[in-house]
């Protein structure tokens, strides 16, 4: 998370469910729909958490019907095997002086946050899911952050494009500190499916894999 001098930060935030009787690894007790900052100083529980539901986001049916009869290799078996994978959550900016936060909407994903660099390098806009329908726009030189599109008289953030670029660094850097400490997790909590587990997160967060 980074601070701009107007006190926006921004996050990105994973939507999690409960963990009640997860069992497959160690993860902290969570409640469904929240959401989970990632970074680089998260816990091994948070990080097993955070891992548990990225690998959920993706837990289908594979289309021959056959999982793998192990109960990790099945839990993992659609993160390792489709080609598209999804990370439920995006980008929070909130506004600590005024107290407005801009959430991803529902079916936003984390795997497009490279969507925000539209924002900055033209004078479009961007939706980030619905229900909430959050919108970002590019106006000149200003970015304007709608809660909700949908609404009339709807709460924003506007602050400089020159901020929000500096904002969007500050996040990339806390992805790629959690897929890092995700690798290092891996190795000792997935074993033989590790590699191919930190290769498949680094897909569903739009990030190299690690070294």
């Amino acid at each position: 998370m980074r601070d701009t001098p107007w006190v926006i930060t921004m996050q990105p935030v994973l939507e999690v469910r409960a963990t009640n009787g997860f069992a497959l690894w160690p993860v902290a007790e969570t409640e469904s729909f929240g959401y989970m900052p990632l970074n680089g100083e998260l816990t091994p529980l948070e990080v097993g958490t955070a891992v548990m539901n990225i690998v959920a986001c993706n837990d289908l049916d594979p289309a021959d019907g056959v999982r793998p009869a192990d109960p990790l290799g099945s839990f993992l078996h659609g993160l390792l095997m489709l080609d598209t994978l999804f990370a439920a959550g995006g980008f929070r900016v909130t506004d600590s002086s005024t107290g407005v936060v801009f959430m991803p909407g529902c079916c936003n994903g984390l795997e497009d946050w490279r969507e925000w660099h539209q924002v900055i390098e033209g004078d479009g806009q961007v939706g980030f899911g619905h229900d909430p329908d959050p919108l970002a726009e590019r106006h000149g030189d200003v970015v304007r952050l709608t809660v909700d599109a949908e609404q009339s008289a709807c709460p924003v953030i506007e602050l400089p494009a020159a901020d929000l670029r500096q904002l969007l660094a500050g996040a990339e850097h806390d992805l790629a500190g959690f897929l890092a400490l995700a690798a290092a997790w891996a190795e000792k909590n997935l074993h033989r499916h590790a590699v191919a587990t930190v290769a498949a997160l680094a897909r569903a967060l739009d990030l190299p894999t690690p070294p």
